[in-house]
């Protein structure tokens, strides 16, 4: 009963996570989402007994205070209207170089750097989650937009765009699962936590000031 406790609250928290990107900025929902994982790196010390020294502590305490300002000062996000207007804004020249640099550099490093250093360096099974990440907050994005529009009665689901929005989503979030649990398998939770805090967190803001226009960064700085 405890585990399935858990899981029910865990499901019932990433529903929620995944109705909050359609209601505000991903340079929003992504930081104050991912402090889970800085919980998850206290419990991890006085449940799992992992040991988080004073560094770790600093760290996340360093990664809560960031989220903050980051919060604090998130750029005011136009929120696209339609499936139409994310597909446009996907396939601008800036954001498919960002894409592709980052599939491309997923795919050298899943294939050459991986096998041979993944299980010495905590950020090569991070980085790939963390990349993989970044383009999973975009595409669920969309299709959070598509389910909305579609329950007030603007059919999305009939444009080919929204489907290639959902097997993006499920492909890089697989991924991203796969890779995030090779790193718990192999890394202390203690120290997966916070590292994969920041890089997703990282590049997740990157991909949406990209998206739109560098907007974001122009009000951060």
């Amino acid at each position: 009963p405890l585990w399935w406790a858990g899981l029910i609250t865990m499901l019932l928290g990433e529903v929620a996570n995944f109705v909050a990107y359609v209601f505000a900025p991903a340079v929003l929902v992504t930081p104050l989402g991912a402090l889970s994982i800085i919980v998850s790196s206290v419990l991890a010390h006085f449940v799992l007994k992992e040991r988080l020294n004073k560094l770790g502590v600093l760290g996340c305490i360093s990664c809560i205070v960031g989220s903050v300002v980051v919060v604090l000062h998130a750029p005011e996000e136009h929120m696209p209207d339609s499936v139409e207007e994310i597909w446009d804004l996907a396939t601008q020249p800036g954001f498919l170089a960002y894409a592709g640099t980052t599939l491309l550099l997923m795919a050298i490093v899943v294939v050459f750097i991986e096998p041979r250093y993944g299980q010495k360096n905590i950020l090569i099974y991070l980085g790939i989650c963390s990349s993989m990440g970044s383009l999973t907050v975009v595409s669920i994005k969309a299709v959070g937009v598509a389910i909305k529009l579609t329950l007030d009665g603007m059919n999305q689901l009939a444009y080919p765009h929204t489907w290639l929005f959902i097997l993006v989503a499920v492909i890089c979030g697989v991924s991203q699962l796969n890779y995030l649990n090779k790193a718990l398998d192999t890394f202390d939770l203690a120290m997966v936590s916070p590292v994969y805090y920041v890089m997703f967190t990282t590049l997740t803001i990157v991909a949406s000031s990209i998206m739109f226009k560098g907007r974001g960064w122009t009000k951060l700085k």
